[in-house]
């Protein structure tokens, strides 16, 4: 969980950016905020497909424990391959890169 100084004065910062690396969290929050968008992603792709929980984890060779952690945007703990196969149940790829 981020945890921050109690009282801020917005004029410290100039940007959201040079606040979290003020704060030291900023990789903690982008992780994060990746993980919540991937969820989303996935739930509204199975929607789009009609899919349920069941068939998707079927078709991850997953169970629904797992597939609920996948689709759980406060989870963070689940492996890139994990992602890669549901994505690849739905159709699509993940990528990742460095940039």
């Amino acid at each position: 969980m981020v945890e921050t100084r109690d009282r801020l004065d917005p004029r410290e910062f100039s940007s959201l950016d040079s606040w979290l690396d003020e704060e030291g969290i900023r990789e903690e929050v982008t992780a994060v905020a990746i993980k919540r968008v991937i969820a989303h992603t996935l739930r509204e792709a199975m929607k789009e497909q009609g899919l349920t929980k069941a068939a998707m984890a079927s078709r991850m060779q997953t169970s629904r424990t797992q597939l609920d952690r996948v689709l759980d945007p406060n989870e963070h703990n689940v492996t890139l391959d994990t992602l890669a196969r549901a994505a690849n149940s739905i159709g699509r790829k993940l990528v990742v890169e460095l940039v």
